[in-house]
C-alpha cells in the first residue's frame, strides 16, 4: 500500500517537460488557459491581478485558467517576495 499523494506532487514539481509534451498538455485546454500560459511565457512570475491586466481577461476567468493549468501540471505558484499575502504564478517547463 503506497501513499503517493505528497510524493507525486514533489515528483511532478521536479519534472521538466519537453516542448512536445508541453504542447500536448496545453492543446486540450480552453483558450483562456492558453492565453494565460502565453502571458506567463513572456513575463513571469505574475500575480493573478497582473495576469488579468496583461491578458485583458476578467479575474474570474484568469483564476479558472490558472486552475486548469495547475490541473495538468503546467503552472506552479509561490508566495510573492514583495507581498507575502499574494501568490505569483510561473510556468513549470
Amino acid at each position: 500500500m503506497s501513499t503517493s499523494t505528497a510524493e507525486d506532487r514533489v515528483a511532478a514539481a521536479e519534472e521538466t517537460l519537453s516542448k512536445d509534451e508541453y504542447r500536448d498538455r496545453l492543446r486540450d485546454l480552453p483558450p483562456s488557459a492558453k492565453l494565460v500560459a502565453k502571458v506567463l511565457e513572456t513575463d513571469s512570475p505574475l500575480s493573478q491581478g497582473q495576469l488579468a491586466e496583461e491578458s485583458l481577461l476578467p479575474d474570474r476567468t484568469v483564476r479558472y485558467a490558472l486552475n486548469r493549468l495547475e490541473d495538468v501540471g503546467l503552472v506552479g505558484s509561490r508566495y510573492s517576495f514583495r507581498d507575502a499575502r499574494k501568490q505569483v504564478y510561473f510556468l513549470k517547463h
